[in-house]
């Protein structure tokens, strides 16, 4: 868990830096890509091999709610900046340390399916906030740490690809 837990810390939820942000087609396409890219990379895996804690101590499934708590978190942030109200997840870096690993250890160890179920329902929910947002939901600096744009599942997808060359799954 060390190696993926510093990994974490040292990953910003912060917006990427791009012009795409504003765009609610391109952040559309961004998460509809990202999801595609990371489910392709899970296809075959059992439900064994989800769940061993084998992933620089977590297991699959750990990252998948992981990603899912931030897509939740993103989806209602979404939903309060195109109400008029402020990000609610304006963090320290040791606040978003400490975020994550809470999100770590209330969801650790859930079964591959409810993981898959979180994931696929998350990211549904961030998909129509999006596409309800107003233009005042889709300006990226008025988001937090949980960044309207962000490469965060990406950077998971690269770590369970690399960690299943190394198990050769």
């Amino acid at each position: 868990m060390v190696a993926v837990h510093d990994a974490l810390l040292s990953v910003s939820m912060l917006p990427l830096p791009t012009d795409m942000a504003e765009d609610r087609h391109a952040l559309l396409e961004l998460y509809r890509q990202t999801r595609e890219e990371l489910l392709s990379v899970l296809d075959g895996l059992t439900d064994a091999q989800l769940t061993e804690q084998t992933l620089d101590g977590w297991a699959v499934t750990d990252h998948l709610l992981h990603l899912a708590w931030w897509d939740d978190i993103r989806a209602v942030e979404v939903e309060r900046i195109s109400a008029g109200h402020d990000s609610s997840f304006q963090m320290t870096e040791k606040q978003d340390e400490d975020f994550n690993v809470l999100g770590y250890t209330l969801r650790r160890g859930m079964p591959s399916a409810q993981a898959k179920w979180e994931l696929a329902r998350s990211r549904q929910r961030l998909l129509d906030a999006l596409e309800a947002a107003t233009p005042r939901g889709l300006d990226s600096s008025l988001y937090g740490a949980a960044g309207l744009a962000s490469g965060h599942e990406g950077e998971h997808t690269g770590w369970i690809k690399r960690w299943r060359a190394e198990k050769r799954y």
